[in-house]
C-alpha cells in the first residue's frame, strides 16, 4: 500500500492520522533517514522505521500526537547495551518528527441567505471546505456561493443521510425561520461535530432549547450548542456577523478558548429565566 495514498484516503474520508519520519541519523541503525510509518486513529499502521522498542514507542507518540493534534519530536540513542537488549546491534542515533495529519474541517452552513453568503467566503478564505444546503434553489446556487465546494438544494431530512459529519465538521444554523432551524438542530446534536452554532437572540435560543427538554433531550448536548453564534466583537451586518462566526469556527479548530455563550448553561443555573433573558 502506497503510504502517500493512504494519507490522501484518510483525509478524505474525514479520518486523522500521524506520520513519524526519521529527519536525521548519526552512525548506524536498523532503517535509514527520511524513512516512514503512518499510524491511524485505529492504531493500525503501514510503513516502517525499523521495527523493535524504538518502533513502538514511536506508535505510542503517534497515538498521543493524532489525539492532540501536536506534533512531537523523538531522539533515540541506540547504544551498544540498549541495542544489544532489543536486538538491534547498531550503536547510532536516530532522531524522529512525528507530525499530525488532519482533514480539511468543513464547514456546512444551513440556509442560505444574507449571513450564509458571507460565511461561505470567509470560511473558505480561513481554509475550511464549505457546503451551503437550502431547500430554496433560488437561493441555494452556484451563482450566490462561487466559493462553496458543494451547494445543495433539496428538503434538510433528505440531505442529513448523505452528510458525512465527524470530528472535523462545524455544522453553522442560519436558516430562514424557527421551524427549520428546530429540524436541524435536533438532528445535529445526535452528530459527532466538532461545532455546532445557531443563530438567533438569546431569547429566541432559550425557547428552542426549552422545547428541546420537553422532547427529552438530554441537557449534555444542549452543552455543544454554540449559540448566540459567534465571538462577541459586537456584530451587526451579515459580514461582521460572519467574521465573528469564522472567528468562532478557527478558534475552535486551533484549541484556543474561546468566550463560550452556551445558553443552555445559564438556562439551568437559574431557575429563574427572566434573569436569563435579561
Amino acid at each position: 500500500m502506497d503510504l502517500f495514498a493512504e494519507i490522501v484516503r484518510l483525509r478524505k474520508a474525514g479520518q486523522k492520522c500521524a506520520l513519524a519520519t526519521i529527519v536525521e541519523v548519526n552512525g548506524s541503525i536498523p532503517s535509514y533517514e527520511s524513512a516512514k510509518i503512518l499510524v491511524r486513529e485505529d492504531g493500525s499502521f503501514i510503513g516502517t522505521i525499523g521495527g523493535g522498542c524504538v518502533e513502538a514507542e514511536v506508535w505510542n507518540a503517534a497515538r498521543e500526537v493524532i489525539a492532540t493534534e501536536k506534533p512531537k519530536h523523538l531522539a533515540f540513542n541506540l547504544g551498544q547495551d540498549a541495542a544489544y537488549d532489543n536486538g538491534l546491534i547498531c550503536g547510532g542515533q536516530l532522531n524522529v518528527f512525528v507530525e499530525a495529519i488532519v482533514p480539511q474541517p468543513q464547514a456546512l452552513i444551513f440556509g442560505a441567505g444574507h449571513i450564509s453568503k458571507s460565511l461561505a467566503k470567509v470560511s473558505a478564505m480561513a481554509g475550511f471546505g464549505v457546503t451551503v444546503i437550502d431547500n430554496r434553489e433560488s437561493f441555494a446556487n452556484r451563482e450566490r456561493f462561487p466559493e462553496a465546494d458543494e451547494v445543495i438544494a433539496e428538503e434538510y431530512e433528505e440531505v442529513f443521510p448523505q452528510l458525512t459529519i465527524n470530528s472535523s465538521s462545524y455544522l453553522i444554523i442560519v436558516t430562514r425561520g424557527h421551524r427549520d432551524d428546530m429540524r436541524i438542530l435536533r438532528w445535529a446534536v445526535t452528530t459527532s461535530a466538532r461545532y455546532i452554532a445557531m443563530i438567533g437572540s438569546r431569547r429566541k435560543v432559550i425557547a428552542v432549547l426549552r422545547e428541546f427538554e420537553k422532547e427529552g433531550i438530554s441537557r449534555e448536548n444542549f452543552d455543544r450548542i454554540q449559540a448566540p453564534m459567534g465571538l462577541e466583537i459586537g456584530a451587526i451586518t451579515p459580514e461582521e456577523i460572519a467574521v465573528s462566526v469564522a472567528a468562532e469556527m478557527i478558534a475552535v479548530r486551533r484549541g484556543a478558548d474561546p468566550k463560550w455563550r452556551t445558553v443552555s448553561k445559564g438556562i439551568f443555573a437559574t431557575s429563574d429565566a427572566a434573569t436569563v433573558l435579561k
